[in-house]
């Protein structure tokens, strides 16, 4: 009996397919119009169980960013205090990154007065003094004075009293300076811990466009095109002035002062400013803000000071265009007539007072505060509550484009920025050691037969 050789039967392995994932982008859009949708359809039938998910949805993923801010901000700035030691005439960086805050925040609150001066936001609205509400809770310059140093090293963790947590950070991280060896396995431990928090914090960003889709649909929802209409001109001010900011004098600050590309910046930028547009948080965008804003060539060093430091102070939307605009808006309402030297006091409060906003969702500290300083009805503040989640967005965004933004002018004035990276940079997601994942990242399928 012969054996023969057969030809082999085996069906021939096909290259395997790649399916892209969705990027992140894409989603965040996608989010944007279901929740517009889901929305609208949960207003015009009255869907109460809809109006509930959406609520519960978009209150989850804002308590699960807040979540991780107490300890992100105390070990951020400790850690980046710290890291200064690495950086040549650190001393001069700081006082240069401080200084630009400032006159970025000026400028943006000059903004926010002409354009509030020249619009008149508070009038037609249709909208009385009887209509606001005093808020809860109020700042004022001795709360912002007094309230820096805690009573209890645990108080500020609990009730997320975020300038006290920086004050006590930058204490620890001071400390740690003059300690120097002895101070190592703390500061170990820090970073370490930093690291966590990071890569924990990123597992929320993930979901930032489910939270899209409840914190827009539930704000559609609940308040309303109508609602949406009596602020029509105060909500197109804040947009403006905030568009402005970003794409009017952050290109012409990149173009005289840092001498690069704008268009780089934003590329670079975009994957932080988009998450904050979504997420109405500095604090819980900043993981990303760092990363973007080492990609856009900024030392590692230098960045880990500036980015944290600018996310609990640096607040042009928040804290400069608009309670320029709220205050003008508040004064037309309750008929006060406000002078030269009222809009000289907005601008100071500002530019020194930025620091209370906290890098949270929501600017009421800030806004109270200015109108405590010019004497304004606090019941004001009442009135722009209900349309503050869609102005928060927007604010949000022009804050983290700040704080990316100055430190890139720094680095290049001080000649420390990476010109290669910076002209390199992309509009691609982070992907960095926190485990981002790039969202352009293929997905392989097997092929079968």
């Amino acid at each position: 009996m012969s054996v023969s050789a057969s030809a082999s039967t085996e069906t021939p392995v096909k290259p395997a397919r790649r399916i892209p994932a969705v990027p992140f982008w894409a989603q965040i859009v996608a989010g944007l119009v279901l929740g517009v949708v889901l929305g609208w359809i949960t207003r015009s039938y009255d869907v109460q169980w809809l109006h509930t998910t959406l609520d519960k949805i978009g209150h989850i993923f804002v308590q699960l960013l807040k979540l991780a801010v107490a300890p992100l901000v105390f070990f951020a700035i400790l850690v980046s205090i710290t890291n200064l030691r690495k950086v040549n005439n650190a001393a001069r960086l700081a006082s240069r990154t401080l200084l630009w805050f400032m006159i970025t925040s000026l400028i943006a609150v000059a903004i926010g007065l002409v354009i509030g001066l020249v619009t008149n936001p508070g009038a037609g609205t249709g909208l009385t003094p009887k209509d606001g509400q005093k808020p809860e809770h109020a700042g004022s310059w001795l709360d912002f004075l007094t309230g820096i140093v805690p009573t209890d090293v645990i108080t500020p963790f609990t009730e997320l009293n975020v300038l006290q947590i920086v004050f006590m950070a930058a204490v620890a991280g001071i400390a740690a300076l003059k300690l120097g060896e002895k101070a190592q396995p703390i500061l170990t431990l820090s970073e370490s811990v930093l690291e966590l928090l990071q890569k924990a914090l990123w597992w929320v960003i993930r979901l930032a466009p489910l939270g899209t889709v409840g914190l827009i649909g539930y704000a559609i929802a609940d308040y309303g095109w109508d609602l949406i209409g009596k602020y029509a001109t105060f909500t197109a001010d804040v947009y403006i002035g905030c568009a402005l900011v970003l794409v009017g004098v952050y290109p012409l600050l990149l173009a005289t002062v840092a001498k690069v590309n704008p268009v780089q910046f934003f590329k670079g930028a975009w994957p932080a400013i988009q998450l904050a547009f979504v997420s109405r948080s500095s604090v819980g965008t900043m993981p990303v803000t760092v990363k973007v804003t080492e990609r856009l060539g900024v030392p590692k060093e230098y960045t880990s000071f500036a980015v944290p430091f600018g996310a609990t102070t640096k607040m042009d939307g928040c804290a400069a265009i608009y309670p320029a605009l709220a205050a003008i808006f508040i004064a037309q309402i309750f008929d006060v007539q406000l002078s030269v030297g009222d809009y000289l006091l907005i601008a100071f409060v500002s530019v020194v007072g930025s620091a209370a906003t906290a890098g949270l969702t929501g600017a009421t500290v800030m806004l109270t505060l200015t109108l405590s300083t010019l004497g304004l009805p606090l019941e004001g503040v009442g009135l722009l509550m209900a349309i503050d989640p869609v102005l928060d967005m927007m604010r949000t965004a022009t804050n983290v484009a700040g704080q990316a933004l100055v430190p890139v002018v720094v680095a290049a004035r001080e000649k420390i920025l990476d010109v290669d990276a910076y002209n390199s940079a992309s509009a691609s997601p982070v992907d960095d050691e926190y485990g981002v994942r790039d969202a352009e990242q293929k997905v392989t399928l097997p092929v079968t037969a």
